[in-house]
C-alpha cells in the first residue's frame, strides 16, 4: 500500500479553532457551502508541507496557529535518506509526523518526527508525498519545462536526465576554463615576464636569514679598521714587541721563580703562578696577532660588504621589509609563475578533454531524445484516450519535441503540449486554450496517464473541476474514482456528480456561536450524504433527494461492477 495522509490536525487557522481530520484511503471529497472554509483544510496541508505562510491566517485573538500531519505506510528510501541527512528521527512503523507552528510574533518552528527541521525539509518531504492542484495550479502545466518533465516521469527517464545534466555541467566547466585561459593572453605573457624577473632576481641573491645583521656588524668593524689596527699594534707592542714588553718581563720573572724553587722548594706556589701568567701572556699575544690578521682581511672586504648590503636593501624595498618577507615573496612568485607556465600545457590537454566531454554529453542527449520521442507518442495516445472518457469525443492531443538551439539542463529539446478540443480546429499550444474547464480535464487526463509511473502517493485537487457540469462532471468523477483505486485522492468540489463518485465524503460547515465563527468538518454517510448531494444539486426537495440517491446508487453499481464496494 502506498503512503496516505492518515491525520490532519489544525488549530487556530483562519476560521478553524480546532479540527482533526482522519481521511480514509481512496477517493475522498470535501464539500460544503461557499465560504464555509473548504480550502482552509487543504491550505493547512500546504502549510505543514512547507509552503509560504501569511500570519494573517492566524485566528483572531490567538497567539499562534499550528498544523500537524501524520502519514502512514511511508516506505520510500528518499524520505529515509532525507530525514537522516537532516538529523531527524526515522519513520517508525511507516509513520511520518510533521508539525508546523506559526506564532503571531517571531519565527515559526517546524518538526519532522519530533526533530526540528527547516521549511526546505518540509517542502522536500511534501514533494515526495503530495501532488496538489488548485484552480490556478494548472498554470504550471503551461510551462514547457514542466511538460518536458512530465514526459520524463512517464518514460522513467529521470536517471538519463541526471546523467545528461551532469555531463553538460562538466562540459560547461571545461568550456569556462578554456575561455578563462584564452582571455588576455598578452596580459598573461607580461605577467610571466615580470614574475620570471622577480624570481630570478631573488634566487640570484641567495639570501640567508640573519645575513643582514652579520653584514652590518662586519661593516662597522671594517669601517673602523685603521683605529682598530692602531689599538692592536699598541697591544702587540706592549705584550711582545721588545725587551720592555710584558712577555719579556713575565719571562724574566719566570726564570727567577724557577731559580728560587731550585734553591728553596718550599714556596711551591710561586713557580706555578709565574708559569700560568707566562702562558696567559703568550695566549694574549697570539689572540692579538690573530685578530690583527683577520682585521686586515675585513678591511679589504669593506667594498664587497657594502655592495651586498645595497643588494639586500634594494630587494627589501621591492619585495618586503625583511629578508624573510623577500624570500616568501619569491616563493609565491615562483608558484604563480609555475601556474602560468602550466597554462599553456593545460590548453594542450583541455581541447582533448572538451572533445571527450562533448561526446559523452551528445551520447546521453541522444539517448534521452530517443526515449522522449517514444514516450511522447505513448503518452499522447493515453491522454487522447483519457480525454475521450472525459467527454472530448473528437478532440486531439499531441506532443511536439522542439530541438533547442542551445541545450538546457533538461536536454536537447523542449516539449510542447498541443491540443484541439473540437474537430476541424488546428492543434494549438495548450497555453493558448482559454477554457479552464478544458484545461482541468486535460490535467486530469494527464494525471490518469501518469498514474502508473507517478510515485507521488497522495493527489489533492482543489476545485479543478470548475466550469464543467452534467455528463462531463460524471466522467470527471469516474476518472478520479479510478485514480483513487491506486492512491489516496483528496478533492474539494462543488459538483454533485463528482462528490457522488467518491468513496468517502466530508462536509465543511460554518457556525456562529459565542460571537465567534467556527468551521467544522464531519463525514457524511447514509442519509446525511444524500442530503448534502441534494443540496449541491440545488436544494433538499424530494426530486433533489431522489436525484442524489440515484447518483449514489449509480456509483455503487459501478463499484460493484469493478469488484469493489462503494461507500
Amino acid at each position: 500500500m502506498s503512503a496516505t495522509l492518515a491525520s490532519l490536525r489544525i488549530r487556530n487557522l483562519a476560521l478553524v479553532e480546532e479540527l482533526t481530520w482522519e481521511p480514509p484511503d481512496g477517493f475522498v471529497v470535501i464539500t460544503g457551502e461557499t465560504g464555509a472554509g473548504k480550502s482552509i483544510i487543504l491550505g493547512a496541508l500546504t502549510l505543514v508541507l512547507g509552503e509560504r505562510a501569511d500570519k494573517d491566517l492566524i485566528r483572531a485573538n490567538a497567539d499562534a496557529c499550528a498544523v500537524e500531519a501524520v502519514f502512514e505506510h511511508v516506505d520510500d528510501e528518499r524520505i529515509t535518506s532525507l530525514l537522516a541527512g537532516h538529523g531527524a528521527e526515522p519513520c517508525e512503523n511507516g509513520r511520518l509526523f510533521l508539525k508546523r507552528t506559526l506564532p503571531s510574533q517571531g519565527a515559526g518552528k517546524q518538526f519532522a518526527n519530533g526533530s526540528p527541521c527547516t521549511l526546505a525539509v518540509l517542502r522536500s518531504l511534501g514533494n515526495l508525498l503530495v501532488d496538489l492542484h488548485g484552480p490556478h495550479d494548472h498554470q504550471s502545466l503551461f510551462s514547457r519545462e514542466q511538460q518536458t518533465a512530465l514526459i520524463d516521469r512517464f518514460s522513467g527517464s529521470s536517471s538519463l536526465v541526471a546523467q545528461f545534466a551532469d555531463a553538460r555541467r562538466a562540459l560547461l566547466r571545461l568550456l569556462d576554463e578554456k575561455t578563462s585561459l584564452l582571455q588576455d593572453e598578452q596580459g598573461a605573457a607580461r605577467e610571466v615576464d615580470l614574475l620570471t624577473h622577480q624570481v630570478n632576481e631573488i634566487e640570484a641573491a641567495s639570501l640567508q636569514n640573519g645575513e643582514e645583521e652579520l653584514l652590518l656588524s662586519r661593516q662597522r668593524i671594517a669601517s673602523n679598521a685603521r683605529r682598530i689596527g692602531e689599538l692592536c699594534a699598541q697591544l702587540a707592542a706592549g705584550t711582545s714587541g721588545d725587551n720592555d714588553s710584558l712577555t719579556s718581563k713575565i719571562e724574566s720573572l719566570t726564570r727567577l721563580s724557577r731559580e728560587l724553587r731550585r734553591l728553596d722548594p718550599s714556596p711551591n706556589g710561586i713557580d706555578p703562578a709565574c708559569e700560568a701568567v707566562f702562558a696567559a701572556t703568550n695566549d694574549l699575544a697570539w689572540a692579538i696577532q690573530s685578530y690583527s690578521s683577520a682585521l686586515e682581511n675585513e678591511s679589504t672586504d669593506l667594498a664587497s660588504i657594502e655592495i651586498r648590503l645595497d643588494t639586500i636593501q634594494s630587494l627589501k624595498r621591492k619585495y618586503g621589509p625583511t629578508i624573510e618577507d623577500v624570500v616568501a615573496f619569491g616563493e609565491q612568485a615562483r608558484r604563480k609563475l609555475s601556474e602560468l607556465l602550466g597554462r599553456s600545457e593545460r590548453r594542450g590537454t583541455l581541447d582533448t578533454e572538451i572533445s571527450a566531454a562533448e561526446a559523452v554529453t551528445r551520447l546521453h542527449g541522444e539517448k534521452l531524445s530517443a526515449q522522449r520521442s517514444r514516450a511522447s507518442q505513448k503518452l499522447a495516445e493515453k491522454v487522447r484516450a483519457g480525454l475521450k472518457n472525459l467527454g472530448f469525443l473528437k478532440s486531439d492531443f499531441s506532443i511536439a519535441l522542439e530541438a533547442l538551439t542551445v541545450p538546457s539542463a533538461q536536454g536537447n529539446e523542449a516539449a510542447e503540449f498541443l491540443f484541439s478540443p473540437n474537430p476541424g480546429e488546428p492543434l494549438r499550444a495548450l497555453r493558448a486554450i482559454a477554457s479552464s474547464g478544458e484545461i482541468s480535464r486535460v490535467m486530469l487526463a494527464l494525471k490518469s496517464a501518469l498514474a502508473d509511473q507517478d510515485d507521488i502517493p497522495v493527489l489533492v485537487f482543489d476545485e479543478i473541476d470548475a466550469n464543467i457540469g452534467g455528463e462531463i462532471a460524471s466522467k470527471v468523477g469516474a476518472k478520479m474514482r479510478e485514480l483513487g483505486r491506486s492512491r489516496q485522492v483528496l478533492c474539494i468540489t462543488h459538483l454533485p456528480q463528482v462528490a457522488a463518485a467518491a468513496s468517502s465524503q466530508f462536509v465543511v460547515t460554518k457556525e456562529f456561536k459565542a460571537e465567534r465563527t467556527r468551521t467544522s468538518l464531519v463525514e457524511a454517510t447514509g442519509g446525511s450524504r444524500e442530503e448534502e448531494i441534494a443540496r449541491m444539486l440545488g436544494g433538499k426537495s424530494t426530486s433533489a433527494l431522489a436525484h442524489a440517491r440515484a447518483l449514489l446508487n449509480e456509483k455503487i453499481a459501478r463499484n460493484l461492477g469493478a469488484g469493489r464496494l462503494g461507500a
